[in-house]
Formats: structure tokens, C-alpha cells, sequence
């Protein structure tokens, strides 16, 4: 990782545990003033490292206990025909994330819907009706454990 040096690694390491965590906090775990952890914090915003923060939610309790991981193929490969399923399927409520991949699928789409039936009913009435879809292929994903990024490799 470039530009990040060993103080900045032990900031985002304490921090990961945390993002909520004050900086003094931080500060007192990393051992140096706050003012320090201030400084390199805003410096790390300020590089794009840090991106923001979010909340970790519980889609089961939301309602949407069935995860799939969806790889569909576009025809043509277009530009115009990956960047634009790209953004239609990023505005639907069911997606979770989506990967723009190389390869033999041209994305993988993570959905979260209520049951098998909305699965279903999301892969063939909304994927599949869409003109540029050339294949669709669906693996429910029975566990999802999340793993933070590593800062060494």
C-alpha cells in the first residue's frame, strides 16, 4: 500500500474495530496525542483511504432473509449496454452490491429479497425482461460472513 505508513496502519486497524470509536480513543489504543490521530485521520479522508462509514444490517430482520449471488451476461457488450443495466440494476431494492466482472459473466449481482418466490420472481420478471440479458445463472448463498479488508496482504 503506498503512501501508508505504520501509524496510519495502526489507526485503521483500532478503527476498524469501531468506526464509531472517538479519535481519542483511538489515539489512547495507538498511543499518541489526539491531535496526531485528528491530523492522520482527516489526512486519510482527505486521500480517499478512508471512505466513510455505514451500518451493518441484519437483511433477515429487514424482511429479506434469501441472499443470491446472480452472474448475468449483456449482449451486445456494449458500453452503453453494461453501463446502463449497471446503473438500472444498482437503483433496484433488492441489490445488495454489484460486481462489473471479466470473464464469462459480464456482472455478479447480489440480491436480498424475502423468499424463494421473490428470488424467482426477481430473476425472471425483472432480469430476464430486460432485452440486453442474455443469461442469467443463480446461486442462493446459504452463509455470508463479512471479512474487513486486510491492511497487509
Amino acid at each position: 500500500m503506498p503512501d501508508i505508513g505504520d501509524l496510519d496502519r495502526a489507526i485503521l486497524r483500532a478503527w476498524q474495530t469501531d468506526a464509531r470509536r472517538s479519535l481519542r480513543d483511538l489515539a489512547a489504543e495507538v498511543g499518541v496525542s489526539a491531535t496526531t490521530v485528528h491530523d492522520r485521520a482527516r489526512a486519510l479522508r482527505r486521500r480517499g483511504v478512508v471512505r466513510g462509514t455505514s451500518l451493518d444490517l441484519d437483511l433477515a430482520q429487514l424482511g429479506r432473509g434469501v441472499q443470491a449471488l446472480i452472474a448475468v451476461r449483456i449482449r451486445p457488450p456494449s458500453r452503453s449496454s453494461i453501463e446502463g443495466f449497471r446503473d438500472w440494476v444498482s437503483d433496484l431494492p433488492e441489490t445488495v452490491g454489484v460486481f462489473v466482472t471479466s470473464g464469462r459473466s459480464d456482472f455478479i449481482v447480489h440480491v436480498a429479497v424475502a423468499d424463494n418466490d421473490a428470488l424467482y420472481a426477481f430473476v425472471i420478471d425483472r432480469l430476464t425482461a430486460r432485452a440486453e440479458i442474455a443469461d442469467v445463472e443463480t446461486s442462493v448463498i446459504y452463509e455470508h460472513r463479512r471479512v474487513p479488508p486486510r491492511l497487509d496482504p
